[in-house]
């Protein structure tokens, strides 16, 4: 059975009230119990039973059987109409034309019929929409023995060039779902596989190459793999060059204008990259360009991209000197309801960043009681990366708050729950922080002994300042203030420059 409750959870605020403003326009009758439904599924934890109780007064387990389905179809009709009004009109335009030509080419209006596939043949081509182009040349050919004056092999080149095209797509499509079905069980099961080889391989099995022969979508797809490649291995560097080259090919791309959602999402990627790099200049460049298509097409995109883009914006602030305009840009959030989860988590994450950086530890303590759930759940919605940073970021916390007892315990369940994942992506220098860190609050005093700093100096294999991620040398910045005497705010900042 369908989860109708999980369904209405999923909505916000807003679109629950329109869904509850449609069921009352539909009633025909006032003693439909839709509505009452709703309110139950989504104010009360209650079982069948109890529902039936409340809507029938006695166990009427057909009558609410029957409620259900009634308000499932309910939600699918809601949705469906609610999206095409908002989701790629272009498409169902399009559909819509192919829908009449058909028609008239059926009761022989020839002319009319070929008119109206041009028109769509033409929009379908500016936005790539090549399973739509294959319907409109299937039509075209079908009908083109009425028509003395078409030119049939034309059109049927057409059709082969774009039946290509739709291949390429799809053969991306298909790379794209392998791939990241193995990087999920990778990051959802702690499947150890060589994520570089495992991605070269696929790509190579299905011939896809980058080039300029490639749709936008499937460029998108590109940038979207490899940067997933990337965070699980915390390798940033690598892939900046890749991203750049593709950028250059996305930028010049004459669907460009058509694909504002990908553009946006490439922008961010590459933002985001360069941020990582400790490039924050241009990071901050093409942010600025992120927020120039977030505003375009009276701000389709904007609310939803919003919170990524002020994180972005914050972090680099943060790193680059400016903590109280990251810190003010960040705020807002902390209360915002109907904030992507994702987004959500990140930026509660590095408001306790920038807050222990700052010594305002209760501040960071109370947003971390935001965190209630388990290392699963997170590891289900943000990722294993992203949860271990949380587990490491409660540590060093809780080490300054001088709650020892939660230190120890904090430790030893990081140890058995990620050492292994973290040996099997080939970065030890975490687990190496780890034990420092260990050793660090089980006897503090020798935190600034010639020893512990010789210690310290031969535990790490350093890539270089360029290439180590920045939030790895964050983590390195704590313990390098705690050896130093120095404010960690300012030795992060100083392992920022390059």
């Amino acid at each position: 059975m369908i989860n109708i409750k999980e369904i209405l959870h999923s909505f916000t605020d807003e679109k629950l009230e329109e869904f509850i403003s449609y069921l009352e326009k539909k009633n025909k009758r006032a003693d439909t119990k839709n509505i009452q439904l709703v309110n139950l599924l989504i104010t009360d934890n209650l079982s069948s039973k109890e529902i039936c109780l409340k809507l029938y007064q006695k166990d009427n387990k057909a009558a609410l059987h029957a409620l259900r389905k009634r308000l499932f179809k309910s939600i699918i009709d809601f949705t469906a109409n609610s999206n095409l009004k908002e989701e790629n009109s272009e498409d169902m335009q399009l559909i819509k034309f192919i829908i009449s030509a058909r028609f008239f080419l059926k009761k022989g209006q020839y002319n009319i019929g070929y008119k109206i596939l041009d028109k769509a043949e033409i929009a379908a081509k500016e936005h790539q929409l090549f399973t739509i182009l294959n319907e409109i040349y299937h039509s075209k050919i079908q009908y083109s023995y009425a028509v003395s004056t078409l030119k049939i092999d034309e059109i049927i080149n057409d059709f082969k060039e774009n039946q290509q095209q739709l291949l390429l797509e799809e053969q991306m499509n298909i790379a794209y779902a392998k791939i990241r079905k193995m990087l999920r069980e990778v990051q959802h099961q702690h499947k150890i596989i060589d994520i570089q080889k495992t991605i070269e391989s696929v790509l190579d099995e299905h011939q896809i190459k980058t080039s300029s022969s490639l749709s936008f979508k499937s460029l998108y797809q590109l940038v979207q793999i490899t940067n997933i490649s990337s965070v699980q291995n915390f390798d940033y560097w690598n892939i900046e060059a890749f991203l750049l080259e593709t950028y250059e090919l996305i930028k010049n791309h004459k669907s460009k204008e058509k694909q504002l959602f990908y553009h946006i999402e490439v922008l961010y990627v590459i933002a985001n990259t360069l941020f990582r790099n400790k490039k924050f200049t241009q990071s901050l460049t093409y942010l600025e360009r992120m927020h120039f298509y977030m505003q375009q097409q009276q701000r389709k995109y904007y609310k939803e991209y919003n919170p990524k883009y002020n994180l972005l914006l914050a972090l680099n602030h943060n790193y680059s000197g400016k903590q109280e305009k990251a810190i003010d840009l960040l705020t807002p959030f902390v209360q915002q309801k109907n904030v992507d989860i994702i987004a959500q988590l990140d930026i509660y994450l590095s408001l306790i960043v920038f807050y222990s950086q700052k010594k305002d530890l209760k501040k960071a303590q109370n947003l971390f009681t935001k965190f209630y759930h388990t290392d699963n759940y997170y590891i289900e919605k943000a990722g294993i990366e992203w949860t271990i940073k949380k587990n490491i970021i409660e540590i060093l916390l809780q080490i300054d708050l001088g709650n020892i007892d939660i230190v120890e315990s904090r430790i030893l369940s990081f140890k058995r729950g990620y050492f292994n994942h973290l040996k099997s992506i080939h970065q030890e220098k975490v687990i190496t922080f780890l034990k420092l860190v260990e050793i660090y609050y089980k006897k503090p005093e020798i935190i600034s002994t010639k020893d512990f700093k010789d210690k310290v100096e031969n535990s790490f294999n350093w890539i270089g300042k360029e290439k180590e991620d920045i939030f790895i040398m964050s983590f390195y910045a704590w313990l390098k203030a705690k050896m130093t005497k120095q404010d960690i705010y300012l030795v992060t900042l100083g392992f920022m420059k390059h």
